[in-house]
């Protein structure tokens, strides 16, 4: 049977499928877009998968040309698939490292380091949910392998419930118990005024940002990682031009302080969603549900169900590494501002060296997906040979920059007259090397995720963490002082590739069926 009829692995037997054409229309070459001309030849209505897919393109047809993730060449289209996601998280860490550099040049460094004890525990919050949205990418790019429209719109509909109402409760937890959650992580007293007003600020932010989130990934889902870049682009320039007007005042804007800058994120995230929405229900994408689709909105139990029990172990492992740096951070904030401030620097800084293992592990994972619903297990394999590859090049290389020109990077942070500075320079030497381990984890764990594997990454990151560099940091912090704490990190990152690799070659993920598991619900 021909790979792009047959149905994917765990399609139930009578359950109403959408497909695809079955062989590509007159002068389309292997991978091309269906245009609306040949959807319309093949009987395909308007807004099927594979019209929105199609429409989804910012460009015409006719100037450039849709990678089609279920054929083609692997290395290549994973590459240009992988490189807007690398690009939109580069904008994001663009925006986390403006911010840095605007609070810590206007505010003084207790202003940095109260946004870098708030960040950590937004993250941690905002975790709770992100495994919601992973859990939909996944869902939807099976779907959108084996050409099931009617899946993916109750996605969109449960994802929207969903965030509703998690979105909003946790927001407003967070807002009232701001205050507690710092001096938990033991805030130096001189930034605990100024986290609590950044926090407050970014917690009412929650259910808007976990929202913006889900379209982004629903759209990588369906295989467009590039219109994704371009709102984040908009997003990112609107929120760093922002940034300094609302920190000191500018005519008519308030001086906001430290809270300036998340005031900025928030607008900036407001507008470019609400562009963002325009542009989708003007393409009449899939993701937008019009009035036949609302019962879609009411709460489906059994897909809920389902996403959340993927979400979760998802969100745990998130919740993990962010709980884990907020131990970490605990630890350094005993050491005081210098060391915390010092600290908070590297943090920005490797951000840009985890991007491409991370926007590597989207793209396999999003691959991976679709090859999985199209019944494509060869390629599957494939994919995560190539994304190993790349994650080794593409995450040893800004290592090795960073090293040859670590003066000038962490100027950007810290003046060199700072105390921090020095500090700074020495945290790099000892954890920065070990990232390279870490990100081919992130391509493995991609992969075993898109076939609805969850439970097997998160104990294999608790072991890494909460077995390795926590005790390490806690049970060693006596002898070396707060070096304890910087060894930890490569320790624990070649315990993750160990287990991630180990399980990725002889544990039982690819028996799994996650179409299957939905259809059964």
């Amino acid at each position: 049977m021909d790979q792009s009829t047959r149905p994917g692995p765990g399609q139930a037997q009578g359950r109403p499928v959408s497909r695809r054409p079955a062989s590509p229309p007159p002068g389309a070459g292997d991978g091309d877009s269906l245009s609306t001309e040949a959807l319309a030849s093949e009987a395909v209505t308007p807004d099927s998968l594979g019209a929105d897919i199609a429409a989804s393109d910012p460009l015409p047809l006719r100037r450039r040309k849709r990678p089609d993730l279920t054929t083609g060449p692997i290395a290549k289209t994973l590459l240009v698939f992988a490189l807007p996601i690398l690009g939109s998280n580069m904008l994001q860490s663009i925006n986390g490292s403006a911010n840095a550099i605007w609070v810590s040049h206007l505010l003084g460094e207790a202003a940095l380091t109260a946004t870098a004890n708030a960040n950590q525990i937004f993250f941690l919050i905002l975790s709770g949910v992100m495994g919601v949205t992973l859990a939909a990418n996944v869902l939807i790019g099976q779907a959108a392998g084996a050409g099931n429209i009617e899946l993916t719109k109750r996605v969109v509909g449960a994802c929207c419930f969903f965030f509703v109402v998690a979105g909003s409760l946790l927001g407003l937890l967070g807002v009232t118990f701001t205050p507690a959650i710092l001096d938990l992580m033991g805030t130096p007293a001189d930034a605990r005024a100024d986290a609590v007003a950044y926090l407050r600020v970014i917690f009412a932010t929650l259910p808007m940002l976990a929202f913006f989130n889900f379209l982004i990934m629903a759209q990588r889902g369906l295989g467009d990682s590039r219109t994704p870049f371009y709102f984040s682009l908009t997003m990112v320039t609107t929120a760093v031009l922002l940034n300094p007007l609302l920190i000191i005042g500018w005519g008519p804007l308030p001086e906001l302080g430290v809270a300036g800058s998340a005031a900025a994120t928030f607008i900036a995230q407001a507008a470019t969603m609400g562009l963002m929405l325009t542009l989708l229900v003007r393409r009449k994408s899939i993701l937008i549900l019009h009035r036949p689709d609302w019962k879609y909105l009411r709460p489906d139990i059994g897909l809920l169900s389902t996403l959340i029990g993927k979400g979760v172990p998802m969100s745990l492992q998130m919740m993990l590494v962010s709980l884990s740096a907020v131990t970490l951070m605990s630890f350094v904030n005993s050491y005081g501002s210098a060391t915390a401030a010092a600290y908070g620097a590297v943090l920005q800084i490797i951000t840009y060296v985890q991007m491409p293992a991370m926007a590597l592990g989207a793209s396999v994972s999003t691959m991976a997906a679709q090859n999985l619903g199209a019944g494509r297990m060869d390629r599957v394999n494939r994919v995560a040979g190539a994304g190993v590859i790349y994650a080794l090049i593409a995450t040893a290389t800004p290592v090795l920059l960073i090293y040859l020109f670590e003066p000038t990077i962490l100027n950007a942070f810290l003046p060199r007259t700072s105390p921090s500075f020095e500090i700074a320079r020495h945290i790099n030497a000892l954890i920065l090397w070990g990232f390279i381990f870490f990100g081919v984890s992130f391509v493995f764990t991609g992969v075993v995720r898109a076939n609805g594997v969850v439970w097997p990454p998160l104990i294999i990151m608790i072991l890494a963490l909460w077995g390795v560099r926590v005790p390490m940091a806690w049970a060693l912090e006596g002898r070396f002082g707060v070096d304890a704490v910087w060894w930890s990190f490569p320790v624990g990152s070649l315990a993750m590739i160990a287990m991630s690799t180990a399980y990725f070659l002889w544990g039982p993920w690819r028996k799994a069926g996650l179409l299957a598991e939905v259809a059964e619900r």
